[in-house]
């Protein structure tokens, strides 16, 4: 969950500066779910599935996907070596875990925040008026 809610902070915070040739941004982020054609959102779906399938050696439930000693979050994927020095990989676990958990606090008053105030983030923190 830490590293999908990293990836939707990121996201939350570029629509607000990036639009798609084909697309108009509505007046949130959120908003900009809802002019996606529901093709697009099923195709997102899908390559998504097949990411996680293939990611986890084919395999779907936790029971199965774990019965190797894999840990999870672990895709045996470090083409930088970064794993090869245990007291790093520990410390880089940790910050990860952290940064996640941030990320997730973060994301949920992002979202909170654009569906009761209907302002983007930055745009509300660019037009701050505090209350009286």
């Amino acid at each position: 969950h830490g590293r999908v809610c990293m990836l939707a902070v990121t996201g939350l915070l570029a629509q607000e500066f990036v639009t798609l040739p084909m697309f108009e941004n509505g007046a949130t982020p959120v908003d900009d779910f809802f002019v996606v054609p529901a093709f697009g959102l099923w195709q997102v779906f899908f390559a998504i599935g097949a990411l996680e399938f293939g990611m986890n050696g084919f395999k779907i439930s936790a029971a199965d996907m774990f019965a190797d000693g894999r840990d999870a979050g672990d895709f045996n994927f470090d083409p930088l070596g970064f794993g090869k020095n245990p007291t790093a990989l520990a410390r880089r676990k940790l910050v990860e875990v952290k940064n996640g958990r941030l990320a997730m606090i973060g994301f949920g008053g992002m979202l909170h925040q654009q569906l009761l105030f209907k302002q983007a983030t930055i745009e509300q923190l660019t037009h701050f008026q505090a209350i009286n």
